[in-house]
């Protein structure tokens, strides 16, 4: 398999994994009563959990249609960036080292293999 091929499929399955987790499952989930218990839980007030769905949902189509540009990628992977940090921080504020403070972590990395290769696919240099 060539490294190009290689890639495009790490890219994918990464982009994708993002997608589902940030894009499909907030838009499927955030109303249920779970979710609104969550937010409560952390402290923060119900408009905050609909806007964070929006943002997330914008940002993970985004990423997923080539046809936007670079600089506006670069703002949708800084954002969840950011969301996956302070995600991990008010769960460790609330609730301690678990689970639930780690998981964002775990999704950032995958989100930084997705920025690694989106970038090794669009560099000048495509034989990283």
């Amino acid at each position: 398999m060539d490294v190009t091929k290689r890639n495009t499929i790490i890219f994918w399955s990464a982009t994708t994994l993002i997608f589902l987790f940030e894009g499909v499952m907030p838009a499927l989930t955030s109303q249920t009563e779970l979710a609104k218990e969550g937010i409560q839980h952390l402290g923060y007030p119900m408009y905050f959990g609909n806007a964070l769905v929006v943002f997330k949902v914008c940002g993970s189509l985004i990423l997923m249609i080539p046809k936007f540009p670079k600089r506006v990628k670069e703002w949708a992977y800084a954002g969840f960036t950011f969301d996956f940090i302070f995600a991990c921080i008010s769960h460790y504020a609330v609730d301690g080292l678990g689970f639930q403070t780690i998981f964002p972590l775990i999704i950032l990395v995958i989100l930084m293999v997705s920025y690694i290769y989106y970038h090794k696919l669009n560099s000048p240099l495509k034989a990283w």
